[in-house]
Order: C-alpha cells, then structure tokens, then sequence
C-alpha cells in the first residue's frame, strides 16, 4: 500500500480527507466519456452549457447528464444556472490532484525501478 505524505494523509476528524478526493477524482475520470467531457470544455474556453456539452456526444441526455454529475460529484466541474440553461465550469484545481499524485513517480528520490529497462509483460 503507498504511503502519501503525511500532509495527504486522511484524518478520523477528516472523513472526506485527501484519499477520499483521490478516489472521486480517479473514479469520475476512469469513464472515457467522462474524460472527453473535461477535455472539451477544457478546450472551449473552461466553460460550456449542457446543451453545448450534449451536442458533442451521440449517446442519450440521459446518460449525458449522469456523466456531468459524476463529474460535479467529484469536484471536477461546477455548475450554475443562467436563465435556463446550466451552465458548467471545469475546476482546474481540482485536476492538480492528479498532477499531484502523478508527481510521485517523477521523484527522483522514489523507490528504485527493479525492472528497468525490462519490457512489461
């Protein structure tokens, strides 16, 4: 099991702590339809109406909308209304948690690679 650093480390006073985060983020971001969610309203511009959202999918609003709350659950976007439309803002801090936890394997002082070099079977 990996040992974050003690500043991520959950606490009992915490119960929705860093790990917590950890796992919403990965969870919302394991489904490929929720990951070209983020990337298209990170490339128009950070923000975009479901509607604008659901035009670029083929699959039903149904299921549209559902991708969009497992990604606000997670904290991944925001929403808020303007008249009647919905109106949804990708939440870059919250993808520094991946970058964050990505980064301890680019850490030099990381625990030696056995298998370098190795090919992956």
């Amino acid at each position: 099991m990996p040992e974050f650093p003690a500043e991520e480390e959950p606490t009992t006073d915490e119960p929705t702590g860093r790990a917590d985060a950890y796992e919403a983020v990965f969870s919302a971001l394991a489904h490929p339809a929720r990951r070209r969610v983020v990337l298209t309203v990170y490339f128009n511009g950070g923000s975009m109406t479901a509607g604008e959202i659901a035009a670029v999918f083929a699959h039903s609003w149904q299921t549209t909308t559902r991708h969009l709350q497992v990604l606000e659950a997670a904290g991944l976007l925001s929403s808020e209304r303007q008249g009647r439309s919905r109106v949804y803002r990708l939440q870059r801090s919250r993808l520094d948690l991946v970058t964050q936890w990505l980064a301890h394997f680019s850490q030099q002082h990381g625990p030696p690679d056995r298998n370098q070099g190795e090919p992956l079977t």
